[in-house]
């Protein structure tokens, strides 16, 4: 290897090296640009259309930035009238419940707790539900006093609110320069090797912007579907349960085991019997079949292609090395990394090595 080509790769290690330690020592900043570059994933198909039909790159974000502020604000106003009226007939529900779950508590955590008759367990999980409703207005101020004090104290706390609040700057600068972007990080490979990298540019492509745009969508149907189920199975908070379950599965099998945990919780405290957890749990354990089977083959398909339990054990070690910023990466990682793997099987199957007799 000539001289030159050794100096340019070891720089280029340098930097990379540099780079992977500069994302691991600022966290915050990294989960910030991940949701940016997320973001710009789902909204540049919509730029790129409204671009082919004439209309500038600037006024197409300007327009898709503002339809999306719709859209959010539309589903926040649902969610929280539909919520907030799931919890007041919860309330209406809260003597059967304690009824219930006073007949199942053992005498000496009903003396420990002094709630020796089920009135007084309704009361108190009365107080408890007031408490959960009003828990955000209560928690305002020592919130502020808490980020007045960091905000007094620490210049990189500062720094991370701030890049949380201007996340949608990241945002559009990256729609508005994302084409120029590739053409700047083209202009540095070798003109002998731009085939090789815009082939596996345009496959990494594919993989990332499949799986988050369809890791989207399926959990936007998922919860659909949980919410549904649970609300004519008749289980309270049926929305607020189908939808945490349904946004938790962006880290797959995670919002399955929380949603099956808390309606069955639920099925327990409202019907005191063995058919409705059983129900929970088989509505849940159809919709999986159905995700795995049919919902994220046709709205996913084969652009991440990952094995469950691939999947499963990269879930396992993105968690234990870098928690939950781990396991939301561990996916797509995993499936970029698997873009390159199989160019070496292939690279490896074409050699005189494996071919020779």
């Amino acid at each position: 290897m000539p001289k030159s080509s050794k100096i340019l790769l070891t720089v280029a290690l340098l930097l990379l090296v540099l780079t992977a330690a500069a994302l691991y020592f600022s966290s915050a900043v990294f989960l910030q640009l991940f949701i940016a570059f997320a973001l710009a994933y789902i909204l540049n198909p919509a730029v790129a259309f409204l671009e082919n039909k004439g209309v500038r790159r600037l006024y197409g974000i300007l327009i898709v930035f503002a339809l999306a502020l719709v859209v959010c604000a539309g589903f926040t106003i649902f969610m929280v009238a539909s919520i907030s009226a799931e919890f007041s007939k919860m309330q209406l529900n809260l003597p059967a419940y304690a009824h219930h779950l006073y007949e199942i508590t053992p005498p000496a955590v009903k003396g420990y707790l002094n709630i020796e008759t089920p009135d007084k367990l309704a009361l108190r999980m009365n107080e408890l539900l007031q408490q959960v409703r009003s828990a955000a207005p209560d928690l305002l101020k020592p919130l502020l006093a808490f980020l007045q004090k960091a905000l007094t104290s620490t210049v990189s706390f500062i720094l991370a609110v701030l890049g949380y609040l201007i996340i949608p700057v990241y945002l559009f600068y990256l729609l508005f320069d994302l084409p120029r972007l590739k053409i700047f990080v083209e202009s540095f490979i070798p003109e002998r090797f731009r085939a090789v990298y815009s082939e596996k540019l345009s496959e990494i492509d594919t993989v990332l912007s499949g799986f988050v745009r369809g890791q989207l969508s399926v959990c936007a149907i998922l919860a659909l579907l949980y919410s549904v189920g649970l609300y004519f199975i008749g289980i309270d908070l049926a929305i607020a349960i189908g939808t945490l379950a349904g946004v938790t599965f962006i880290i797959p099998y995670v919002g399955t085991i929380i949603g099956i945990c808390f309606s069955v919780v639920m099925a327990l405290l409202k019907f005191n019997d063995i058919l409705h957890p059983l129900l929970c749990l088989g509505w849940f354990g159809l919709v999986q079949a159905l995700e795995g089977m049919v919902i994220t083959p046709k709205v996913v398909g084969d652009t991440v292609g990952l094995h469950p339990l691939v999947a499963i054990v990269a879930l396992l070690i993105g968690g234990q090395l870098f928690g939950i910023i781990g396991m939301l990466l561990a996916v797509p990682l995993t499936a970029v990394l698997q873009v390159f793997l199989r160019s070496l099987a292939d690279y490896y199957r074409k050699s005189e090595f494996f071919r020779e007799v």
